[in-house]
């Protein structure tokens, strides 16, 4: 057991990661107190699920739309400068949300408007921020180190709703996004005080036509690429839609507020951290812990679906927590292990194209059908799924002829051998 907690924190005995860590609980968790403001305003002026799953749709859009560009640029420019670069652009729309809301001169348009600026910058971010752990820690440590990353949003999953809820009922919603803005500098601070001799930069790519076509092409070719990303594109599309669900959940089915909604995003946060620990302590991934990541997740959602009250519901979010962290992280890790270092940026980027930019897709239909048919339904919709796309996976790898047991880096290396 002390061996396996040891593992399960390796990466943290690394400085640059240590601040990567530390500036990254604040930032996420101010992305958080925004996220459940935004969420409840929407719902509020509309009292509508379509309207709220638009708002995400808004979000993820340009992830969608231009995200492998998004990589490109990643791929091309040294990446801690152009994550400071993204923190600054993050942190406008906040502002002008906290002045509009404040002075009461926010609509509807304007606030989706300004959600779709900030789904701009988070096309460029996130790629980038993926494709730098291993910047960080260095491919020994990059599972550990994206459970860890894991185990660090979801507790911002429990901060920043919990402080959101706190906020929104005594003060209101305008002041939660002033706390986001001003949450981007922990990150720029940390981003700026690492020691850039210790990170294990690779040279960035020089410009040429054709890159985002040529990085399509390898992962065409490269079945431990395309299999976990479409399983990716599948879950993420129609089981990964919390954002959506939880306060339709929260709302329509139980009849609460922003506290009932803020509990079970911390359940489900709770949950996650300690699948994130327990999968850090993991070095390698297997195709057969994709499949079973994601069996187990589609079970948990529908037992989810059919919890009669928020406190069973609540209770049922922590296992969903887990099985979602388990899934999300080995995929990552799958992928970034078995990538060529130039092509880094690129695929983390159809990794963030189809495990966010899949947002657009499911979350107006999810948030359709919880509108119609209950959210239950639209939670075991989600858990159905994400059990025939584990089934889907299993037959892939067995097509292709990649063994269940062994590492998907192992065997990308093996098959360019």
């Amino acid at each position: 057991m002390s061996a396996a907690l040891h593992r399960s924190f390796s990466s943290l005995s690394i400085p640059n990661y240590r601040r990567y860590f530390s500036g990254q609980i604040v930032s996420l968790s101010g992305t958080w107190v925004q996220t459940v403001a935004e969420t409840w305003l929407v719902l509020k002026l509309t009292n509508s699920g379509v309207a709220v799953g638009f708002a995400a749709a808004l979000q993820f859009a340009p992830m969608l739309l231009g995200g492998a560009w998004g990589g490109l640029i990643a791929d091309r420019l040294p990446k801690r400068q152009l994550l400071v670069a993204t923190q600054v652009a993050m942190a406008i729309p906040a502002l002008l949300l906290f002045g509009l809301t404040a002075s009461g001169a926010i609509t509807l348009w304007m606030l989706f408007g300004l959600i779709f600026l900030r789904g701009c910058v988070l096309a460029v971010d996130n790629p980038a921020r993926q494709a730098f752990l291993v910047e960080l820690v260095g491919p020994d440590r990059l599972l550990n180190a994206v459970s860890l990353n894991s185990a660090l949003v979801n507790s911002a999953r429990i901060i920043g709703p919990a402080f959101a809820g706190v906020l929104i009922t005594t003060v209101g919603v305008a002041p939660c996004f002033a706390v986001n803005a001003i949450s981007f500098l922990a990150m720029i601070v940390a981003l700026r005080g690492m020691n850039r001799s210790a990170l294990s930069t690779p040279p960035v790519t020089p410009r040429a036509p054709g890159q985002v076509r040529s990085a399509l092409r390898y992962v065409k070719a490269t079945p431990q690429l395309w299999i976990p990303l479409a399983l990716t594109a599948v879950v993420g599309t129609f089981t990964f839609n919390f954002q959506v669900l939880l306060p339709l959940l929260a709302s329509f089915t139980f009849h609460g507020d922003a506290g009932v909604y803020a509990t079970l995003t911390t359940a489900m946060g709770a949950g996650a951290i300690l699948g994130a620990i327990a999968n850090g302590s993991r070095a390698r991934v297997r195709p057969a812990m994709l499949v079973a990541a994601s069996l187990a997740f589609g079970a948990l959602m529908l037992v989810l679906s059919s919890a009669p009250t928020m406190a069973l519901a609540a209770v049922a979010l922590v296992p969903v927590g887990a099985a979602s962290v388990a899934f999300s992280a080995s995929v990552n890790s799958a992928l970034q292990l078995a990538v060529e270092p130039a092509m880094r940026g690129r695929v983390m980027a159809l990794y963030s194209v189809v495990f966010l930019g899949s947002t657009p897709i499911g979350a107006p239909l999810m948030g359709w059908l919880a509108n119609t048919a209950g959210p239950r339904t639209a939670l075991a919709l989600g858990g159905l799924v994400a059990v025939a796309a584990g089934v889907g996976a299993r037959a892939a790898f067995a097509r292709n002829d990649i063994p269940a047991r062994v590492p998907i880096g192992a065997a990308a290396a093996v098959e360019r051998a």
